[in-house]
C-alpha cells in the first residue's frame, strides 16, 4: 500500500462510524483534488491569447499595452495572455510565437489594431508562417468596428471634455458639437470602411453629434481636412477622438491638430479589455482555423 492510500490518524477498528466517516472524507477530498487537477489540465490546454500590437518608439506605448493586458488577465486569470509586436518593440511577435510551450496549447492571435489592413491581412500571417509554421493558431478579427470599442471612445471623449477638478461621471451634455475620429490610415480600402463604420457608431452613441474620420497618413481626409469639413457644417466646438490603441507619433500629431479637446488613446479602458477577450472567444467559436491570405 502506497503512502497515498494510507489513512492518517487511524481510529480503533471497533469505531466503524468514525472509520467510514474518515474514509468518505478522504475519498471526497481525493475526488475534489482530481477535479482540480483536471481543471488545471484543461486550462493548460486552452489556447493562449497572443495580443499583437504594432509597436512604437514612444516609450508610453509599451506601458499602455502592458496595462491593457493586465486588465485582460484580471478578467481571465485562467488564461495565458502574451504579447507580440509587429515591429519596434520587444517582444516581437516572431519571438513570442517561437515559444515551444505553445505547441501543446495552440494560440489565438488577437490584433490590437482597430481595422482591417495590411498588418492584419498580410504581416501577421507572414510572421506566423515564418516563426511557427506548424502551430495550431487562429486569427481573431481586429478590434474595430465594435460597440465596445465605441464605448471606449466615448469614455475617453468624456474624460477629455471634463474640466480639471470636476468629479468623474456622466456629463449632462457634451461640450462639443463635432468630433474628428483620428485614425492612422491605410491604403487598404477595407480599413477606411471599418473606420467609417466606427465613426457612424460613435455619432449614434453621442446622440447625433457629427463624427468625421480623419487620417494621420496614407488616406484622406487628413485630420486638418476633417476639422475644416466640420467647420463648414457649422461646428464650432470640435473635439478629436483618438482611434489609437496606444500613444505614438500619429496619435500625438492628431492631438496636436485639435482646436480644443483631444481624447487620449484608448489604452487600458475597461471596455477595450472586454473587447480583446470577446475577439478571442469569437475566434475559438469559429468551426475552422482562420488564416488570412499571406
Amino acid at each position: 500500500m502506497t503512502a497515498s492510500h494510507t489513512l492518517p490518524n487511524p481510529v480503533p477498528l471497533g469505531s466503524t462510524a468514525q472509520l467510514m466517516s474518515q474514509i468518505t472524507g478522504r475519498l471526497t477530498a481525493g475526488l475534489a483534488g482530481a477535479g482540480t487537477r483536471a481543471a488545471r489540465g484543461r486550462a493548460a490546454r486552452r489556447p493562449a491569447l497572443i495580443a499583437v500590437a504594432h509597436g512604437s518608439r514612444d516609450p508610453g506605448a509599451l506601458r499602455t499595452v502592458t496595462a491593457l493586458l493586465d486588465r485582460v488577465r484580471a478578467l481571465r486569470p485562467d488564461l495565458s495572455v502574451r504579447l507580440g509586436h509587429i515591429e519596434l518593440n520587444e517582444p516581437l511577435l516572431t519571438d513570442t510565437l517561437a515559444d515551444p510551450a505553445l505547441r501543446s496549447t495552440g494560440a489565438v492571435l488577437v490584433p490590437l489594431l482597430l481595422s482591417r489592413g495590411h498588418h492584419v491581412k498580410h504581416d501577421i500571417p507572414r510572421m506566423l508562417a515564418a516563426a511557427a509554421p506548424g502551430l495550431d493558431a487562429r486569427f481573431a478579427a481586429p478590434l474595430g468596428p465594435h460597440p465596445l470599442l465605441v464605448e471606449a471612445l466615448h469614455g475617453r471623449l468624456q474624460e477629455a471634455g471634463r474640466r480639471p477638478g470636476t468629479e468623474p461621471g456622466p456629463r449632462p451634455s457634451l461640450p462639443y458639437d463635432g468630433v474628428v475620429l483620428a485614425a492612422a490610415g491605410s491604403r487598404d480600402p477595407d480599413a477606411a470602411v471599418d473606420t467609417g463604420c466606427s465613426a457612424r457608431m460613435l455619432s449614434e452613441r453621442l446622440g447625433g453629434v457629427p463624427v468625421v474620420a480623419g487620417y494621420a497618413s496614407a488616406a484622406a481626409p487628413t485630420v486638418p481636412e476633417a476639422l475644416r469639413a466640420l467647420r463648414a457644417r457649422g461646428c464650432r466646438r470640435i473635439a478629436v477622438a483618438s482611434y489609437f490603441t496606444a500613444p505614438g507619433r500619429f496619435a500625438s500629431d492628431s492631438a496636436a491638430a485639435a482646436p480644443g479637446a483631444a481624447a487620449a488613446p484608448l489604452g487600458d479602458h475597461p471596455a477595450l479589455a472586454r473587447l480583446v477577450l470577446g475577439r478571442y472567444a469569437e475566434a475559438l467559436a469559429t468551426p475552422e482555423t482562420l488564416r488570412p491570405a499571406v
